[in-house]
């Protein structure tokens, strides 16, 4: 087994040169770069860059920020002027030697540079410029003003998020927003996706292009079970508390509480689940009359959280559970006993509780730099590592080396063959590449979906006796004309073909159904890796090298080849055989604990499997990256990636504010934990669990708001006089604003504060995100495509948008995800050579 624990090489990007010319919310992204190995160089003005000026600090003098430390280690600092023509003209400068500028708008990039966009791009040809904006170029939201609150309520993360109703099923309090800064990194993640692909174009054609990533876009993609459930059957999901939200709504929560105030999160997806948790509490006589799952249920078949009606029966599991949990402090919860016994329970840590874990400090996630903890990687490496090495610059630290004054251009290489084009008529960024993809449910499917829709060939391999999961927001009987047709929730049908989730993380793919125990199917495995650019696998840690599918036994087929698995805990390390879902890696990297209302309320955590989307989006970059250093160097290598250390990678303020200060974060339910803002919340409006997001940042902000509302009282009101009055006087703040806006339709309050210069707005559902949102319909955010027996639905786009080589989530084969073994004979016959009669023969022995 390969043993990648050397963090002294180099990084997958090394040799590239990035600008960073951006917003504080796109500096994750060049934080993110930089940890790859590019060199990134932050332009910043004569007074430095806002995110010098955001809290919290390291000193009371706020001259210190740890949102600037956290985002901007390991890169250089160059002040530019760039209202001084020379300083615009060094700009254009470093553009020609650079390899990525991260940018935010068309105005602010022909504002610095001087150029618009095509004529940038005619001076700069192999240039990749990467722009993350708030609601992208044009489209009749793009002026509207935004924060995280204000992204988060948009995008349909906050209606998700929250508590359980009251027993009347009225929802008595907010939707929640998890803290903090969640809006810009999910940007960053997907922007550094079509970043990297952009690059792997450049690479082979010399091409440089435009990347535009809108956060509203990527927070509105990506949540999960609620927007097909809406797609396919007009479904409405409801938040709970800690746990994902649900069309039916759970009585029970899997949270339960120590003697001492803590939690504990256990989850359940199968029959054989719920039996080690009768097993693990008899170990322990606390029991109770639990005597089992019914004998009748499939001990195999995957609940899909979210999906799942939750009878009284499960409900009494989690209740014992929890009776077992109160019976212990924190620090002596049997977690790791639970776990050795094959349960996924895991506690719900702080985030600084991980600098201390052993697991991580074998793996190397946290680098120390000038004595503070820095996360470091989504994943370690065979031939390269992510680099942690440097503190965030002073203002104008460039760095010990000199600034490149040029740089070779990229040399295309001759095509095998012409392009084929995408259903958008364009050539796709991954022309020829393909994947033979193990991969399954979201973290590890939805990452090569990503790679799928920018044009990788992907061969998804299943055995019918262990399938990806297919069920979850189903078609409706009648199809897509009854949904046309509906008026109101459609019942969904019983066929595994006809998954509306399924569809959506694996549209593109191609089929394949193999039987890897079988000696055929093996080799047919092995001969397949001859032809592959990529294995992506998802399984436990072992799984493959058990099955002679190992990397070691992989590169010996093909030495150049990139091999990326992940797993909740990585495969190196003592948690390696950890079982995890998204909610459990949530729960141990502190995501969860970071959410909710202020102690003694329990945390909210997420109402979907974040970390899921958040491992996605490293699967998909790790391949990516893995493919870009292949096509540099000839160099293919293992990668390991952790679903929880992409996780871990969002917590760096946290861990410096513990190093520094010895605070722990503590939730302050959609109250800014940093920003001085108020008010700044969700706040009822007319209508049943109607809500608008509304975020004052300062004196101008608040007297708009006064005048919008019509509301001279609350400028005469002394709490409200001053923010430092508002700050301290939030109560009696929100609760004059719900007055009004209780009185106010959501929409039009949304409309009237954003006309005044107000950052608002509508915590939508997946129903106003599909049906109302005309930011998202200008977006063309969803894309139709057609599977076999589902027939034709919109599943999501791809938010950031190439502009020379656009995604498009067909995939090669343009349509949705295949049905089982669907494309088995374009596999095996037109791939690999094999006959109609051996393919037969495969068929009838059960290799297929």
């Amino acid at each position: 087994m390969v043993q990648p624990f050397n963090h002294s090489g180099n990084g997958l990007l090394h040799g590239l040169h990035v600008i960073e010319l951006c917003e504080p919310e796109a500096e994750y992204c060049g934080l993110l770069l930089a940890g790859l190995g590019a060199r990134v160089t932050k332009v910043e003005p004569p007074g430095g860059a806002a995110s010098r000026r955001m809290p919290p600090f390291a000193d009371e003098g706020g001259a210190d920020s740890l949102f600037f430390r956290a985002y901007n280690r390991d890169k250089d600092s160059l002040v530019l002027d760039l209202d001084r023509p020379e300083a615009r003209a060094r700009l254009l400068a470093l553009l020609e030697a650079a390899d990525v500028l991260l940018a935010g708008s068309l105005e602010a990039l022909e504002r610095a540079t001087g150029l618009a966009l095509a004529d940038l791009a005619a001076r700069c040809p192999t240039l990749v410029t990467a722009r993350i904006t708030p609601f992208g170029d044009d489209g009749p939201w793009k002026d509207l003003r935004a924060c995280d609150l204000v992204h988060l309520a948009l995008g349909g993360v906050m209606m998700n998020t929250g508590y359980d109703p009251d027993p009347r099923g009225r929802y008595d309090t907010p939707p929640i927003a998890p803290q903090a800064f969640h809006a810009g990194h999910i940007a960053c993640e997907q922007a550094l996706i079509g970043i990297l692909g952009a690059l792997l174009h450049r690479e082979r054609t010399g091409e440089g292009q435009d990347v535009a990533c809108a956060i509203h876009t990527a927070v509105a993609v990506s949540t999960e079970m609620d927007l097909m459930s809406w797609v396919m059957r007009a479904v409405h999901q409801h938040r709970q508390t800690c746990r994902h939200s649900a069309e039916v709504l759970n009585p029970v929560t899997p949270l339960a509480q120590t003697k001492d105030g803590r939690w504990n999160l256990g989850w359940m997806v199968t029959a054989a689940d719920e039996k080690k948790v009768v097993e693990f509490l008899s170990s322990w006589h606390m029991a109770c009359d639990l005597q089992g799952p019914d004998a009748r249920r499939d001990p195999k078949v995957r609940d899909v959280p979210g999906a799942t009606a939750f009878d009284e029966h499960k409900a009494h599991v989690f209740e014992v559970v929890q009776r077992f949990v109160r019976s212990f402090r924190y620090r002596d919860l049997p977690w790791q006993e639970a776990q050795a016994h094959g349960l996924m329970w895991a506690p719900l840590r702080k985030p600084h509780e991980n600098l201390e874990d052993a697991h991580w400090l074998a793996r190397g996630s946290y680098a120390w730099i000038d004595g503070l903890p820095y996360p470091r990687a989504k994943w370690i490496g065979s031939g390269t590592a992510w680099i942690a090495q440097r503190a965030a610059p002073a203002l104008g630290a460039a760095g010990d080396a000199p600034l490149p004054a040029a740089t070779a251009p990229a040399r295309p290489r001759p095509a095998a063959a012409a392009p084929r084009l995408s259903a958008r008529g364009r050539p796709f960024a991954l022309q020829g590449v393909r994947v033979l993809d193990f991969s399954w449910f979201l973290a590890s499917a939805g990452g090569t979906r990503m790679v799928t829709a920018l044009g990788a060939e992907c061969i998804k391999v299943e055995w019918k006796d262990n399938l990806d999961s297919r069920l979850g927001a189903m078609a409706p009987a009648g199809g897509r004309e009854a949904r046309r047709r509906a008026t109101g929730p459609l019942p969904g049908v019983d066929d595994p073909a006809q998954g509306g989730h399924y569809n959506h993380k694996n549209a593109g793919k191609r089929g394949l159904s193999l039987n890897i125990r079988d000696p055929r199917g093996l080799e047919i495995a092995r001969r397949l890796v001859r032809v592959c650019d990529v294995v992506a696998e998802g399984f436990s840690p072992g799984v493959m090298e058990r099955w002679g599918l190992g990397y070691e036994a992989l590169r010996a087929i093909r030495p150049d080849i990139v091999y990326v698995q992940q797993s909740g805990m990585g495969a190196q390390g003592r948690y390696g055989r950890m079982r995890t879902v998204g909610p459990i890696a949530a729960a141990f990297t502190g995501i969860s604990e970071m959410s909710g209302l202020p102690e003694p309320a329990p945390p909210a955590g997420w109402g979907y499997s974040y970390l899921d989307w958040m491992g996605a989006y490293g699967f998909a970059q790790a391949i990516l990256a893995g493919l870009l250093h292949r096509e540099r160097t000839g160099e293919g290598q293992w990668i390991d990636a952790s679903q929880c250390e992409s996780g871990l990678m969002l917590t760096g303020v946290q861990c410096l504010e513990w190093a520094l200060h010895g605070r722990a974060f503590a939730r302050t339910g959609n109250r800014s934990p940093y920003l001085r803002a108020a008010p700044h919340g969700a706040y009822r409006c007319a209508g049943e669990d109607c809500w608008i997001a509304i975020a004052c940042f300062g004196e101008d902000d608040w007297q708009a708001l006064v005048r919008a509302a019509a509301q001279p009282d609350w400028a005469a009101d002394a709490r409200f006089a001053t923010l430092d009055a508002r700050l301290a006087n939030q109560d009696a703040l929100d609760e004059a604003v719900e007055r009004w806006t209780s009185t106010q339709e959501r929409y039009a309050c949304m409309a009237l504060l954003q006309a005044a210069g107000v950052a608002a707005g509508v915590c939508q559902t997946a129903e106003d995100r599909c049906e109302r949102d005309p930011q998202l319909a200008h977006q063309g955010w969803l894309t139709e495509v057609t599977a076999p027996r589902i027939g034709t639905w919109p599943i999501t786009e791809l938010p950031a948008r190439l502009s020379r080589t656009p995604s498009h989530v067909g995939g090669l084969p343009q349509r949705g995800a295949p049905v089982y073994g669907e494309d088995n004979e374009y596999v095996l016959g037109e791939l690999l050579g094999y006959t109609g009669a051996e393919i037969r023969g495969f068929e009838r022995d059960g290799v297929i």
